[in-house]
């Protein structure tokens, strides 16, 4: 589980946190001067973290979690059939690794490198704290530093090319390929207990993501908090905590919203717009928040300004900027953006529901609605709370988007965070970014439980016995 932690950790905050740590006035070259007597950066040599290899580094330490994932749950969902019938036939473990276990598992791994990808692509913070110029950042200042929102648009339609390349990529990548068990026969995989030199290798290897993606950073965070914790409760913080909360609270209840309506649809229906529907959260998830922001801005702006046209001519009032420029399309652009997770999570917990259940009550004389209203969303109260809970923490850690479509004087934890770093006031951005990463932690143990419970053969994995079924599940049955 705690390799899952960093995935709490936004790339921003990661990166202003090592800034902090190996920037010449962070702690570690202060100490070294105060220890060896340094008066300057010529009196030694330090490697510069404000570098590509710098971004290249801390993004990885923040963002491996994406592969690790989708290769546990992989080699977690493996038959231990195949590897024992693997060293039947006299292969060794390592053997058996390289030559079944790991093929089996590189569809999981392509999805999981295409994720790490596109989560760089989108990232605008951490590369602008480390002066790497990228497409993103190019399209942020374009449109708000020199003001061209033609120019923006133009480099947010080649962002968008290389999105589709990454998922044409991803495909390629498994061609196709599908695995499942054939046998309904399952057994825990088994589990060997390292010592001696192995065994500290594994703990030394595991520890140090852990230590270089979360405990490291969560040490300046913390100290950071506690050192400005009465100043960081400032009148700014509480109103973007404010901030933060309405505008998450208000996508998490859009998100399952829609979630609901397009898995329920898929589910009653064979309608090949509903499911072509379905699929556009895998493409706007995939999208990044600068181009997301570029592509809501102008049918937005256009709207606003036919509508302020209209209210020109008919009443001689101008209604100024009612869609764009507002917290509403804050709110729309988290709600498009994490949709797919939203949608995952319900569509996951609709798959557990048998449709003997949906046959039954229409039998009964429950329409479609009824069914859902009385049967469905009570069952799915497990499904839309986890879905509601990723909406909400992704909504929260958003930047480029936020960034991009903020009115003016509106901030959010997550600006907050930016501005004061950019101005070189780490220190002050540490609440903020503390805050962001306790919110954060809740679905990365939720995403730890879901995976632990997807091992075949264990007793949470199996299907529920009838026995044990609630009495009115009995009856319908």
């Amino acid at each position: 589980m705690l390799l899952l932690l960093p995935l709490a950790m936004p790339t921003y905050i990661i990166a202003y946190c090592y800034l902090e740590l190996f920037d010449y006035s962070g702690e570690v070259q202060t100490a070294m001067r105060g220890v060896f007597g340094w008066q300057n950066a010529r009196d030694y040599w330090f490697p510069d973290i404000r570098t590509l290899g710098g971004a290249i580094f801390v993004m990885s330490a923040v963002l491996y979690p994406y592969v690790y994932i989708t290769a546990r749950a992989s080699f977690i969902a493996q038959s231990v059939c195949v590897i024992e019938a693997s060293r039947t036939l006299g292969r060794s473990a390592s053997e058996t690794f390289w030559q079944i276990a790991l093929p089996l598992a590189r569809p999981a791994l392509a999805a999981g490198v295409a994720l790490a990808l596109m989560e760089t692509l989108n990232d605008i913070g951490a590369v602008e704290f480390f002066g790497v110029r990228t497409l993103t950042v190019a399209v942020y200042d374009t449109w708000l530093d020199r003001g061209s929102l033609a120019g923006a648009t133009q480099i947010a339609c080649v962002m968008l090319v290389f999105v589709f390349a990454l998922l044409a990529l991803e495909r390629a990548l498994r061609h196709g390929r599908r695995f499942h068990h054939t046998t309904g026969k399952y057994r825990d995989l088994p589990e060997d207990t390292l010592t001696g030199a192995k065994g500290t290798l594994a703990a030394i290897a595991c520890a140090l993501p852990l230590l270089v993606g979360f405990v490291l950073p969560a040490y300046v965070l913390v100290g950071d908090a506690i050192v400005h914790l009465s100043s960081g409760l400032s009148p700014a913080f509480w109103q973007a905590a404010l901030h933060s909360l309405a505008l998450a609270f208000a996508a998490a209840v859009l998100g399952v919203t829609f979630a609901v309506v397009l898995a329920y649809g898929r589910r009653q229906t064979r309608s090949k717009f509903v499911h072509v529907a379905s699929l556009v959260p895998a493409i706007s998830y995939a999208v990044p928040g600068t181009v997301l922001a570029i592509g809501l801005l102008i049918p937005l702006a256009g709207l606003d300004n036919a509508i302020d046209d209209a209210m020109r001519s008919l009443f001689g009032v101008s209604t100024g900027l009612l869609f764009s420029g507002t917290a509403f399309a804050i709110v729309l652009a988290y709600t498009i953006r994490f949709l797919a997770a939203s949608l995952g999570a319900v569509e996951s917990g609709l798959s557990k529901i048998s449709r003997n259940i949906d046959a039954a009550g229409r039998t009964l004389g429950a329409t479609v609605s009824g069914m859902l209203w009385t049967v469905h969303l009570p069952l799915l109260r497990p499904a839309l709370g986890a879905a509601a809970m990723l909406v909400f923490v992704d909504s929260m850690k958003e930047l480029p988007a936020t960034l991009l479509l903020r009115p003016f004087n509106f901030d959010t934890l997550a600006t907050q965070v930016f501005t004061l770093a950019s101005l070189y006031r780490y220190e002050e951005a540490g609440l903020s970014a503390l805050t962001i990463v306790l919110v954060s932690l809740a679905p990365v143990l939720l995403l730890h439980g879901i995976i632990a419970r997807s091992r075949p053969g264990s007793s949470a994995s199996r299907p529920i016995a009838p026995e044990t079924k609630p009495e009115w599940a009995l009856r319908i049955s």
